[in-house]
């Protein structure tokens, strides 16, 4: 098949291209860097022209208010684009649980996303995962003051991004599910715990505090952000991961 893969050049979607074409398709990366732009749609008739499925890895570049107009924006841009040009596929990667996290701006924005989706002309399929392991980093920093770092007792269960690459690949080569496949990492942590192992095999001389108002995931209310029911459990373990 021929896939357009927008956001092509990043962490998960130069992943997703070279597992692609690993299994014989014609993906092709596209993003600013190549041209095409999402928000003012330069580029993007012609890169979806075409093409049998479209994968759509392309992120806010804020996780704040302005996030919702986005993923407004290049939604319905792309579904117009992708329309026009014949696609009979477009998939999103988005978050396990984002519907239920509403007092964060990023999460209402993913949400939306999904649903201008679901609302548009053409057959989809939408992957939710659970945190990247890639960004427990991110994460100390968002909360460190001096030698602390500030974290929740948020249940999280981080999966690796090679993970998520490997099911949004399966995914995007496959019929559209016209509905939402969750995975997730095979180990659910308290964020605190996660801060603490992470630097046991990191350290940096930072310690770990336990402070359920700090940071973004203090919005998280119970086990919102891990996978239930029928979530497909991806095989690599963050000690993995670490090592």
């Amino acid at each position: 098949m021929k896939i357009a893969v927008l956001g092509g050049t990043g962490r998960i979607g130069s992943q997703v291209v070279k597992k692609l074409r690993a299994a014989g398709h014609e993906a092709v990366p596209h993003s600013l860097s190549t041209g095409v732009d999402v928000i003012t749609g330069q580029g993007l008739e012609e890169a979806v022209a075409g093409v049998d499925v479209v994968v759509n890895l392309t992120n806010s570049p804020t996780f704040d208010d302005a996030s919702p107009a986005f993923f407004r924006t290049s939604m319905d841009n792309l579904l117009a684009a992708g329309r026009k040009g014949g696609a009979g596929h477009i998939v999103i990667l988005s978050i396990v649980g984002v519907d239920q996290v509403p007092d964060l701006d990023y999460y209402r924005a993913k949400v939306l996303q999904e649903d201008i989706l679901k609302a548009g002309p053409i057959p989809y399929s939408i992957v939710r995962a659970t945190q990247f392991m890639d960004f427990m980093d991110s994460v100390l920093a968002w909360t460190t003051e001096g030698d602390t770092v500030h974290l929740p007792t948020t249940p999280i269960q981080p999966i690796a991004a090679q993970d998520v690459s490997d099911t949004v690949a399966e995914v995007a080569a496959g019929t559209p599910l016209n509905g939402t496949l969750d995975v997730a990492g095979p180990d659910v942590f308290p964020l605190d715990e996660l801060g603490r192992i992470t630097l046991n095999a990191r350290p940096d001389g930072r310690t770990v505090v336990t402070d359920d108002t700090a940071g973004m995931f203090a919005a998280v209310q119970g086990d919102a952000l891990i996978a239930k029911g029928n979530a497909r459990i991806a095989p690599t373990h963050y000690t993995d991961y670490l090592a």
